[in-house]
């Protein structure tokens, strides 16, 4: 039984004296550069553009002001104002100097969109455009359902959680007391 009493102390004892008290703390004294490190997308492709004609897609990509010529991929998202569901995605192939491209022909007058999703250093960058090919006629535009309004909903929806959460706790609280 002394024997046992003994092993129960000695072992804690043993693995306490295998643990340093030296603990390595990483302190980065100098201050990150986070747009160094920021993947920047600098679409090149014209606003405007003419029917049946061809039009180069483009976008310039970069990081800490160098040219990122290795990218994950580099895809152009184009779609018709209103129909977003219909739209395409064209892989961009790189040309160089961190110059991603690709080509499309629109067959009719309107106003169009893009995103170029750009993948790379393990960030995912969409800058968007639009694009007005021939002379649409604007009142007939559908309105566009980009980021901009899901990204509104999705705001408002995680206020009303909020809110709903925090009535909770409250009406919660009140109860225990």
């Amino acid at each position: 039984m002394k024997q046992l009493f003994l092993a129960f102390i000695a072992v804690p004892a043993l693995l306490v004296g295998c643990f340093s008290n030296e603990t390595e703390v990483d302190t980065n004294d100098e201050p990150v550069d986070v747009e160094a490190l920021e993947v920047k997308v600098n679409i090149l492709t014209p606003e405007k553009a003419a029917v049946n004609e061809p039009i180069e897609l483009a976008a310039h990509v970069t990081q800490n002001n160098e040219n990122v010529d290795d990218a994950d991929s580099v895809q152009f998202e184009v779609w018709e104002s209103g129909y977003r569901d219909d739209g395409q995605m064209i892989d961009g192939k790189l040309e160089g100097e961190g110059v991603y491209k690709a080509e499309i022909t629109f067959d009719h007058d309107g106003v169009y969109y893009m995103y170029a999703h750009t993948n790379a250093r393990g960030l995912h960058v969409m800058p968007k455009q639009q694009i007005i090919v021939g002379n649409p006629d604007m009142s007939k535009v559908k309105e566009d359902e980009g980021s901009e309004s899901m990204m509104n909903h999705e705001l408002e929806t995680d206020a009303h959680e909020e809110s709903d959460m925090n009535q909770e706790q409250d009406s919660s609280s009140n109860h225990q007391h």
